[in-house]
């Protein structure tokens, strides 16, 4: 079998997960690495080539993918050279520092009509979110009312310094970081938003970038969504809850390398039409394991060697993300005067 040969550009915690997950797959091998900080190569990096710079990764390698696992400032960029050396892309999130840059990604992909651009919106391939999109797509339980979100982080990570507190390096706090995974679950289950109010803060780390944002959305058929992205929980929680015409579903837990945000787990609640005392039947679904990022790069190389579209993930789901991230941002009067923040 011919494996497709991949570059990672960045091995930090996400970039040496990918590689798990990239070798595991019968048609990828990955054969280079790029990586400023020095790190042990081992046995596992024996036969890797390893560079420090990424135009080195691109030009000194013969590669068929490249997964962009970068810091914000540079994400875009690399996207963007990639696809111009004639690579498939696999870029995590967030897929740069502003819209600006990802609608000039965009440009660029569309110049390549023949390469693969997929954005690592992670949550989207857990178990419990498919479970949940199942059956709002099913209509089981009704049509969609309202959601409510919470997406926090204890006080360790990554305000505490690092470059996810330095505006330069990240472009913004919590909720670009973060956040941007909530967003993009309500954007599944909704579609786009188109009216936002906010209030954005960073009142307690003092850094650059915010460390709350609060957001209620509002989409076109008038369904409400709430949204608070924190990195001041005191510890690490997801919560999603979902209101429907004929029940609820609610989302707890993620499950992650660091267990940090408990048993990922679904409520499923059924309203009794005749009852008058508001009595509920419900059901709790717990997910022991996370195929998710195995789930992700299957599904991208299976629209490689398949001349697929990428359907969930896209560009345009990226840009619709990045653009969410900034509305929030501008309608927060003090916060777009505070750091010049466009209309998206």
């Amino acid at each position: 079998m011919i494996k497709l040969k991949v570059g990672i550009a960045g091995f930090g915690v996400v970039g040496k997960r990918r590689f798990q997950y990239i070798n595991e797959h019968p048609s990828l091998k990955v054969t280079a690495i790029c990586e400023q900080n020095s790190f042990e190569k081992g046995l596992e990096y024996s036969k890797i080539n390893c560079y420090t710079k990424y135009q080195d990764l691109l030009d000194k390698e013969d590669l068929d993918i490249v997964f962009v696992c970068l810091t914000n400032n540079i994400a875009a960029e690399v996207t963007i050279a990639s696809l111009k050396k004639g690579l498939h892309v696999f870029c995590e999130k967030p897929p740069g520092m502003n819209v600006e840059e990802i609608e000039k990604v965009i440009e660029t992909e569309k110049r390549f009509p023949n390469l693969k651009l997929k954005y690592g919106f992670n949550h989207r391939y857990h178990e419990s979110i498919k479970k949940a999109l199942e059956i709002v797509n099913s209509r089981e339980l009704g049509e969609v009312i309202n959601l409510r979100g919470v997406y926090g982080k204890s006080m360790i990570v990554p305000f505490d310094g690092g470059w996810r507190s330095k505006r330069k390096l990240s472009g913004g706090g919590i909720l670009l970081d973060q956040g941007i995974h909530m967003l993009d679950l309500m954007r599944l289950f909704c579609g786009e938003f188109n009216e936002i109010k906010s209030f954005v803060s960073n009142d307690f780390w003092k850094h650059d970038v915010e460390d709350n944002a609060y957001a209620l959305m509002k989409d076109e058929k008038g369904r409400i969504a709430t949204l608070n992205s924190t990195a001041t929980q005191w510890k690490h929680k997801f919560s999603l809850e979902i209101s429907l015409t004929l029940g609820y579903i609610e989302l707890y837990g993620m499950l992650s390398g660091s267990k940090s945000y408990g048993e990922e787990h679904i409520i499923i609640g059924k309203r009794e039409l005749e009852s008058t005392n508001g009595q509920m039947e419900k059901k709790t679904i717990k997910f022991l394991n996370d195929n998710s990022w195995k789930e992700e790069i299957d599904e991208f190389t299976s629209c490689i060697i398949n001349d697929q579209p990428v359907s969930s993930g896209s560009s345009k789901d990226a840009l619709e993300c990045m653009k969410l991230v900034f509305k929030i941002y501008y309608n927060d009067e003090k916060w777009r005067k505070k750091f010049k923040i466009k209309n998206p």
